[in-house]
Formats: C-alpha cells, structure tokens, sequence
C-alpha cells in the first residue's frame, strides 16, 4: 500500500466496474480497495504537500486539451499475477501526461517510460485464480464508456480523495 501523500492522476471509467465485480466475486483480495474502476494516467504523481496552483492549471490545461475520448474496453490481458482490461484509446493521455512530468517514472520505472493504458481488474493471485477472473470476465465484453475528466487523487490516513478533476475538452 503506497504511503499516505501519495498521488496518481486517473482516468475512471465506470462502465469498466462489472469487470471488477466480477474478480471480487472470484476472490476479493484480487481488487484493490478504495478507487472505482479507472486507467492510471500517472502513478505516483507529485507529492500532496507540492501540488501547486500551477501544477493544478497544468493538469486542468492538459486535460482540456483532448476531447472526451470513447473508450472501447474489448481486449483482456492476462500474464502472471495481473488481469486487466486494455484500453488503448487512453494512451496519447496517459502518454501526454507523462510526456508534461518527465521527472515523474510512471510506477517509479518499473514499467518502462510508456506504460500500456489498462484497468486493471485483478492484481495476485495464482494462475488458477487469474483464469477464473478471466472467465468471469470475458463474457462482460465489450465494455464501452465516454472519459469526463483526469482525477487528481491523494491518499490520506482516510483513504484516496480527490484533489481535483479536470473535464476533457474544457
């Protein structure tokens, strides 16, 4: 679990939640707690203590850029330990966004510069576990949703709070 302070900017997509109720159905521990369904534009953000009105312009200047995009859910990833939901139409944002902090290694590096746009549905778990997710989900798709906005979230000792959304397109 990241520390209190931590942030991410995301991307929900509430059509994306039958998929994710279908793993916590499988096995609960699969899902992570506390956010609805979304693709992660940039984890770990900044900081909360540094989240400027400048940073906050840029994220709201950023997101108004693009125009709501569609955003069709019909490609599921299944490699050990993780099951997600490709979501393609999502990767000039996520790209952008990382592209605007380049200081900011999406996931500390771990994924390479230029992460693949995903919601992911389970995380663990063994291979047998992760196929059933797999088969409860397959037949959920496709799934299809309209993107509104990048979210600003913080985690706090309450759980992630959002700091700000900022609307596609304006």
């Amino acid at each position: 679990m990241p520390a209190p302070g931590t942030t991410a900017l995301l991307i929900l997509l509430p059509a994306a939640e039958p998929a994710l109720a279908a793993a916590r159905r499988v096995d609960p521990a699969l899902v992570r707690p506390g956010l609805p369904a979304h693709v992660t534009a940039l984890y770990p953000f900044l900081p909360d203590h540094s989240l400027t009105d400048e940073v906050l312009a840029a994220v709201r200047s950023l997101a108004a850029g693009f125009p709501p995009p569609e955003v069709p859910l019909t490609e599921l990833v299944v490699t050990p330990g993780f099951v997600a939901l490709a979501a393609p139409a999502l990767q000039a944002i996520a790209d952008a966004v990382c592209a605007r902090w380049p200081d900011v290694l999406p996931y500390g590096g771990r994924f390479g510069p230029r992460p693949a746009a995903h919601v992911t549905v389970a995380m663990g778990g063994s291979a047998e576990t992760l196929e059933q997710v797999a088969v409860e989900v397959r037949p959920l798709l496709p799934l299809v949703d309209r993107a509104a906005a990048l979210q600003l979230v913080a985690l706090t000792d309450r759980g992630w709070e959002l700091r700000l959304e900022a609307p596609f397109g304006g």
